[in-house]
């Protein structure tokens, strides 16, 4: 299939405006929660892999240890989310958020969901699983195997 630069550019215009109404839906959300995008998205992460260690939060958000630190310190502090010593390996921590983070977490995803579910509805299956493979085109091949692992995480839930 050969793409028109146009057609490119259109597509990243659509990305661009896309990310940020979703992120506006949930910056309505964080901002009654006194919290901020990375906040969200360490909750997020968080509450799709219980028990999910922080190496491998860093590995989903691609960000400093130090970076993470303080928000972990905030989410902690918040009494968002707690922490664990791993099982096998005394040097891991395990995150898991606590009940007011559930409920907090709960309330971003809502914002988001209704938005994206009312997108995908108008769209029809057909174009929300070509959307689906679309992204996942853009994933680095390197990273896919992470993905597929957050998909079949949730797919195991009741």
């Amino acid at each position: 299939m050969f793409l028109r630069e146009e057609e490119v550019r259109r597509g990243l215009e659509l990305m661009h405006f896309a990310s940020g109404a979703l992120e506006a839906a949930g910056d309505r959300a964080l901002a009654e929660a006194g919290l901020g995008r990375a906040h969200a998205r360490c909750l997020y992460f968080i509450a799709r892999d219980p028990g999910l260690s922080v190496k491998a939060l860093l590995g989903y958000l691609g960000i400093t240890k130090q970076s993470l630190g303080r928000v972990l310190n905030d989410l902690d502090a918040r009494g968002l989310v707690e922490s664990r010593i791993g099982r096998n390996d005394r040097r891991q921590r395990l995150l898991s958020l606590t009940e007011q983070g559930r409920r907090v977490e709960a309330g971003l995803f809502e914002a988001m969901r209704m938005q994206m579910a009312a997108a995908y509805g108008d769209a029809g299956q057909g174009a929300v699983t070509g959307f689906w493979q679309v992204l996942e085109g853009l994933i680095d091949p390197a990273e896919r195997r992470m993905v597929a692992g957050l998909a079949r995480r949730g797919a195991d839930r009741p």
